[in-house]
């Protein structure tokens, strides 16, 4: 039997799971549901459970297994502490010391966005860069930087944190995390949301997006596409704002590639247009060749990037 590692992404829904050979060839994925009660008690041991039922099912044992990949959505050190999921109900605790109750094989754990973008860099929009930058523009701005070839994770694995990079003075609405002026409330789906009502409520410039139930980033690059002069506006206001943001990121990491993904950018490379265009005002020189381009491992990305962290992990040990 050929060596299997197995990735697992934990999302406050469910539980995503792929086992791959050593060499990153996704053999078989599938889901469990995440049970958050109880403090998310269940949730590493229905991940052990339903692994271990992969693996009787498959014949596969444990000297057959490399290791277990986790990405969790929260801070995690480097020696793979869980530094408080709060969507999970979990506190501070050693991810490896508590899943070796249940499944004796290595454990490596990550942050989900940086595990998303180690996933993206190694068989995704990345792929044969050692220095990416990857950003996911959903209902918040994630993030994760790769740096030679390895996470960027910082001392308490906050690292890659581009959302809350600090923007506009004068902002007065609170982000999710309790400060103003953040890059996601203006570079995220819901952000983009934001802008176009803001734009709307200026004046009555008339726009196809003018009384529009429910306002979302779909909508506006919709009507980008359509010639929607006002449209554009909000458009040329979100790539300003996260061209910006990017530049000032690329300016301490120097990185080779952008890859987009998350929700927006389903809306293709007009999203990529009007971040480049507006990077280059801002970014220092050294960056300005830096490339962009659309995401393609879409939700599988945190299962690629976890059993990276596996590899990754057993070529350093």
């Amino acid at each position: 039997m050929s060596e299997r590692v197995f990735g697992v992404d934990i999302g406050g829904t469910t539980v995503k799971m792929g086992m791959f050979t050593r060499q990153g060839d996704l053999m078989e994925k599938w889901e469990i549901p995440t049970r958050t009660e109880d403090k998310g008690k269940n949730i590493l041991p229905d991940i052990a459970s339903s692994i271990k039922e992969k693996m009787e099912k498959d014949g596969i044992s444990t000297l057959d297994v490399v290791g277990i990949g986790i990405s969790v959505p929260g801070p995690v050190d480097d020696s793979g502490t869980v530094h408080r999921c709060v969507n999970l109900g979990w506190d501070v605790f050693d991810i490896d010391e508590e899943m070796k109750k249940y499944i004796d094989v290595p454990v490596f754990a990550g942050n989900d966005a940086n595990a998303a973008a180690l996933g993206e860099a190694w068989k995704g929009g990345g792929k044969g860069c050692r220095n990416v930058v990857v950003v996911t523009l959903g209902t918040g701005v994630g993030g994760g930087i790769i740096v030679n070839g390895k996470i960027l994770s910082g001392h308490m694995g906050a690292g890659g944190e581009i959302g809350h990079i600090h923007i506009d003075d004068s902002e007065t609405e609170k982000c999710g995390c309790g400060n103003c002026g953040c890059l996601e409330q203006y570079a995220s789906a819901t952000g983009i949301a934001r802008l176009a009502n803001r734009r709307l409520a200026k004046d009555d410039t008339p726009s196809s997006i003018r009384g529009v139930q429910h306002m979302n980033a779909k909508v506006v690059f919709d009507a980008v596409k359509a010639g929607d002069a006002l449209a554009k506006e909000v458009a040329e206001q979100f790539g300003d704002i996260l061209g910006k943001g990017l530049a000032n990121v690329a300016d301490v990491t120097n990185p080779e590639m952008f890859v987009i993904g998350g929700g927006v950018s389903k809306a293709g490379q007009v999203v990529i247009d009007y971040i480049q265009k507006n990077y280059v005002k801002y970014v220092f020189h050294g960056s300005r060749d830096s490339k962009f381009t659309l995401a393609t491992l879409g939700n599988d990305a945190g299962i690629f990037g976890s059993a990276k962290l596996v590899l990754d992990g057993v070529a350093a040990s």
